[in-house]
């Protein structure tokens, strides 16, 4: 490969979003006197919130609908009886939180040090514009990153491919000459590969995938493709 821009997921490929939505729930429900076991919460949230991020990049759910149907279906899941106002504080205040929570995955640091001599990089993101650029500043990475692209500002979200365009537009970089690297198949690998650039699939969770496609399962390993 003859890169020269690379293209980054944020959340759940460089930004740990499970641990911080994790802190964070934890935050505010202790505010609020929600009275169950996070760790309960966690593990039916977790499926939940990945349903409606789907349905939210296939444009069947607002952003309204996704932050407040994620939390109801999983108080149903759990049994726990809530109405529908304090769904929408803690929906609020989530959002409010999430980005105080700064955890990043293993060596995350260590190889945008690696790649920022060689490489221009960016971000290529579907989460919302108002968090994003807070979780990047105040985890200290901004600064790597010379353009930051937001589905949400852009008004499509990946794998369409236009956000792809104008994120290389933008850059002024080549697909050929691009690698976007991320943890979602459908959204970052697919997408990306559907306008020519070249990917590497954050596989993470140690999805089954073909035996020829360009996989890591922790973030060092990227010195191994670049």
């Amino acid at each position: 490969m003859n890169i020269k821009h690379i293209f980054f997921d944020l959340d759940h490929t460089l930004w740990d979003f499970e641990s911080n939505s994790k802190n964070t729930f934890e935050h505010i429900f202790l505010d609020n006197q929600i009275k169950v076991k996070i760790e309960d919460f966690s593990s039916s949230y977790k499926p939940i919130n990945q349903k409606y991020w789907k349905l939210f990049r296939e444009d069947k759910v607002s952003k309204e609908k996704l932050r407040y149907a994620r939390l109801k279906e999983t108080f149903e899941v759990l049994d726990y009886a809530i109405d529908d106002d304090l769904i929408d504080l803690l929906s609020e205040k989530y959002i409010e939180n999430l980005s105080q929570y700064n955890k990043l995955f293993t060596g995350t640091i260590d190889i945008l040090d690696y790649l920022k001599p060689n490489y221009s990089m960016h971000i290529i993101t579907n989460g919302f514009d108002e968090v994003q650029h807070k979780k990047l500043e105040n985890s200290s990475i901004l600064p790597y990153f010379k353009h930051i692209i937001t589905s949400e500002k852009i008004g499509v979200k990946k794998p369409n491919p236009i956000i792809f365009h104008y994120a290389l537009e933008i850059a002024n970089a080549k697909s050929k000459e691009s690698v976007m690297i991320g943890d979602n198949f459908e959204a970052d690998i697919l997408g990306a590969r559907g306008v020519g650039m070249h990917t590497i699939f954050c596989n993470f969770d140690e999805e089954v995938v073909s035996n020829n496609e360009r996989t890591i399962l922790k973030l060092d390993e990227i010195r191994d493709h670049l």
